[in-house]
This record gives C-alpha cells, structure tokens and sequence, in this order.
C-alpha cells in the first residue's frame, strides 16, 4: 500500500487542492501508510479497499461546501467505499445507520434512496468524511487513535480557513467533538443516525433542507441532494 501525499496528488487519485491542505500532516499520511502496511504483513484484512481509502478527497476542494462527518468506515467486507456513511450499491441490507439517513432525507427533502451509494453527493460538494479513514474488517473502531485523527482534523481546518460558504453537519457526540474546529461556521448538530440514537433527535433533524438553507443565506448555491 505504498501511498504518500505526493503519490497520492501525482497519481490523481486526490485534488491538488486536496494535496496543498493536507501538506502539514504529510508526515502522518506516511505513518499510516507504514501501519496499513504492517497490517497486511501480519495477516489483519483492513477496509475500504486501497483505492478507497482517500476517495473523500477526489473532488476539489475548492468546491465543499457541506461537510458531513461520520467516525470510521463499515468494518463489513464489500460495504465501504471511501465516503463517511455510504456503501456500495449493492448492499443488501443496508446498514442501519444508512437507512435510517434515507428515511431522514425523504422525510426531508422528499428524496428517495434506491441504493447505500452517496456518492453522488460528492459531485455536488459534500464531503463525507470519516474521522478514521480505515478499519479492520470485523472489528469497528480498531484503527481509531491510531493517527488518522490528525490527518482529517487537517482536512476540515484547511477548510474552515476558505473564504467560502461552508455548513457542517455533525451526527452525535463524537463528531460533536470537532465543533471547536469549526469557529463560525454554521452547524447542524443532533443524534446519530444509529439505530440506538436515531430516535433521540435524529429523525425530524432536517439536516438536508437546513443546510441548504445556510448555504443560500450566504450567497452559495443550495445541494441537490438526488440520488441517481
């Protein structure tokens, strides 16, 4: 798994502006590279697949303007593909967090989800961004503290330092942790869309319309939240 950030923006598989933001944690992207690697080598199956583990940064960063914030990606084989929440289409079931977001966004917006695949979402300047950007399969939250931390706390530092409109939507208590990070940018915060929180403030939330409605207050131009 030989990525470095230079690779990384050499290869295309991240946006140059993507590349410049997350230049002081460089060093960290290395370290990472070097435990993935380590991992492998001792037999441990990590997740998403390798081209996946930076997909959250494919488009440019000149373009976010929602950031959405989940905590590490499915630890099931075959579900995760590089965006915070999303799985690939053809998941079935979906995870239950993932389906309780479709409910949220028909309720919402009147969207309906035909498949787990948000990535359509990624096109229209959302970032779905996982705190810990990989996992070992099987076993959810095993890579965190591990240094992907610092990397995406980068990530949404860069962007809040933009002179462009940017909403947050924060889902529970761990990605509330990164409110500090954010300073005046408008936030939409509730419970997790888990089964186990869901009911406690998630659903009726109305992150979708609420963040488009930030985003045309500041002069930007509001989300398609369609998925084709």
């Amino acid at each position: 798994m030989p990525f470095t950030l230079e690779a990384l923006a050499a290869g295309r598989t991240i946006d140059p502006g993507w590349a410049q933001a997350l230049a002081p944690v460089g060093q960290e992207i290395d370290r990472m590279a070097s435990f993935l690697q380590a991992e492998t080598r001792a037999g441990r199956t990590w997740l998403p697949a390798p081209e996946n583990v930076f997909r959250a940064f494919a488009e440019p960063f000149d373009d976010v303007r929602v950031l959405v914030v989940g905590q590490d990606p499915y630890p099931s084989p075959g579900h995760p593909i590089g965006l915070a929440f999303a799985a690939e289409a053809h998941v079935r079931p979906l995870p239950r967090s993932l389906a309780n977001i479709g409910r949220e966004l028909h309720d919402d917006v009147g969207v309906t989800a035909a498949t787990g695949d948000l990535s359509p979402w990624s096109g229209q300047g959302v970032l779905l961004l996982n705190r810990v950007l990989t996992v070992q399969a099987g076993l959810a939250g095993s890579h965190r503290r591990r240094g992907w931390e610092r990397v995406t706390e980068q990530a949404i530092r860069a962007l809040v330092a933009r002179d462009r409109p940017l909403v947050a939507i924060l889902w529970g208590k761990d990605a509330g942790t990164l409110r500090p990070l954010l300073g005046d940018t408008p936030v939409i915060e509730s419970a997790h869309p888990s089964p186990l929180s869901a009911r406690r403030g998630f659903f009726g939330s109305k992150p979708f319309s609420r963040a488009n409605a930030y985003l045309v207050r500041a002069g930007a131009a509001p989300v398609d939240w369609t998925l084709r």
